[in-house]
């Protein structure tokens, strides 16, 4: 049997796997990246609306949520989003910051998988896609690959598979399954960043307004986001709800503010001799629909001179304490990544190597660190493969 070996073998070729394979190539080590999918880097591909979102420059560990908390200091610190700006202007890769820190590419996402691309190649690194890894063995040596191209040997083994969202790309549990092998555990994965789905009871008041988006404040106890929040057909989305959707526990109340920038009740007495009706005067702060069906939800249509206190507090409490509890998620197919995966507790923080199998190290969304939307998880990939490359 004719077995080819390597210094590392990294299954994955998304963000963490082609920024490690690059690194550690670098470091002239012998290097294969495998991946199962023909196309290269599908979900740099489609983000950021096809512009990639590809870091934030306020990533901090606090932007992050993982059931070890403090575990992405280290590699947050040593690979920061300058770092990666900095990687951009030396190959003059024009970007902008949109809002909140947010920065994308000013052409379109192929750039960066064409800089990662020419990097692996530059730092000689081996790649084959469209392969599946039979299986995966320790030895006495590192670990012994049988894939559908053949055999393979390697000292040190980087798993970076990504998680469970967008499966209609290619995402699997793959990264999860040898984590299980080796007895490594797993804190379960989820969907995050993802839509909130309503009851139909909800759905009834709600879906006419589908289309309808609006600036909230979408909070769950103490946690809140000040964005933008969209009623679909299914229930909500929008940036606002995106983000804490990685927070709702499956029994939560989700309380939205539907107008975060000023208070209505001071609007109205600052009003209170108009003889305009609710639902016109609130077209002035909301779309002519949205301000509809606040007045017919409320059961509250009179002109604003003729608003008693009693209808004052109950529109207030509408609009600045608007209450749903969701029914679910849309799942990962609608979700931008996954909560969970690969317990911190199992692994370096210094180095994402495995406590247990010396050799076998985990980075990028199949460990359980999850951003916030806007480009934090792609920060986290560039970080976690930069400390995992340089201890390989």
């Amino acid at each position: 049997m004719s077995v080819c070996k390597y210094d590392t073998i990294i299954i994955g070729a998304g963000a963490a796997g082609l920024m490690c394979a690059a690194l550690t190539g670098q470091r002239s080590k012998s290097v294969l990246l495998l991946d199962h999918s023909k196309k290269l880097a599908e979900k740099i591909r489609i983000s950021g609306g096809g512009r990639c979102n590809f870091t934030n420059i306020n990533a901090t560990p606090e932007n992050y949520l993982s059931s070890s908390p403090k575990f992405c200091i280290s590699a947050l610190s040593r690979y920061t989003p300058r770092h990666f700006t900095e990687l951009l202007d030396k190959y003059q890769i024009g970007y902008h910051e949109k809002t909140l820190g947010q920065l994308f590419c000013n052409n379109n996402a192929q750039d960066i998988i064409n800089l990662l691309d020419f990097l692996n190649t530059e730092a000689n690194v081996k790649r084959s896609q469209g392969v599946i890894v039979e299986s995966i063995d320790k030895t006495m040596f590192g670990f012994r690959l049988n894939t559908s191209i053949g055999v393979f040997d390697c000292e040190t083994l980087v798993i970076a598979t990504g998680g469970l969202a967008v499966p209609q790309i290619g995402a699997t549990g793959f990264g999860y399954e040898v984590a299980k092998q080796f007895g490594i555990g797993l804190i379960k994965p989820e969907p995050a960043l993802v839509p909130l789905a309503l009851s139909a009871n909800e759905l009834h008041y709600l879906a006419p307004l589908s289309g309808t988006s609006f600036f909230s404040n979408v909070s769950i106890n103490k946690t809140s986001f000040q964005e933008n929040t969209l009623i679909t057909h299914r229930g909500l989305s929008g940036p606002a709800i995106l983000q804490i959707s990685s927070y709702w526990n499956g029994n939560d109340q989700v309380i939205i503010d539907l107008l975060p920038q000023c208070n209505i009740i001071e609007e109205i007495n600052n009003n209170k001799s108009s003889n305009k009706t609710l639902e016109n005067f609130l077209s002035a702060y909301f779309s002519v629909r949205l301000a509809k069906s606040i007045s017919e939800m409320t059961q509250i249509n009179k002109q604003v001179c003729q608003l008693s206190k009693i209808e004052l507090t109950k529109l207030s409490d509408f609009i600045h304490g608007f209450a749903l509890k969701p029914s679910g998620t849309l799942g990962f197919k609608k979700a931008e990544v996954t909560k969970g995966g690969v317990d911190c507790k199992e692994l370096s923080s210094k180095s994402m190597m495995a406590n247990k199998i010396d050799g076998l190290f985990f980075i990028g969304e199949v460990v359980d660190v999850t951003g916030w939307l806007g480009g934090y998880n792609f920060q986290w990939a560039w970080s976690s493969a930069f400390i995992a490359a340089h201890s390989v």
